[in-house]
């Protein structure tokens, strides 16, 4: 059963880092293209880093430049998302997602399998 689990969500003071893990099961997580999504009350889901199965990272969300970095580990069948200097604004539910196709893709739609979602907020 393909199965994605996310975990590492929490409560974090403004200017703090958090390391959100996406563990996979059911298939081999190096042949697959993975992408972070989050998604703020009232707001739509949007894409925020992307890894292709050639490790090749695009950014779609320009606030994260520089403080959000993307990474896998093969051995351990998980992709990462390393969050630091957070925000207020960065406060959402992160989704884990395995692409459809083998590139890079900022649509919901484009992806096949989803994570439940774990929860980040910043706040005082």
């Amino acid at each position: 059963q393909v199965q994605l689990v996310e975990s590492g969500g929490g409560l974090v003071r403004p200017g703090g880092a958090l390391r959100l893990s996406c563990a996979a099961s059911g298939f081999r997580s190096d042949y697959y293209t993975f992408a972070w999504f989050r998604q703020a009350p009232r707001k739509e889901r949007e894409a925020v880093l992307c890894i292709n199965n050639s490790d090749g990272i695009t950014y779609y969300a320009d606030s994260v430049k520089g403080r959000f970095t993307i990474s896998r580990d093969n051995a351990k069948n998980t992709v990462y998302l390393q969050m630091n200097s957070l925000k207020p604004e960065d406060t959402a539910v992160y989704y884990c997602a395995v692409a459809t196709n083998y590139y890079c893709s900022n649509y919901p739609s484009d992806m096949r399998t989803w994570g439940q979602g774990t929860q980040v907020t910043v706040s005082w």
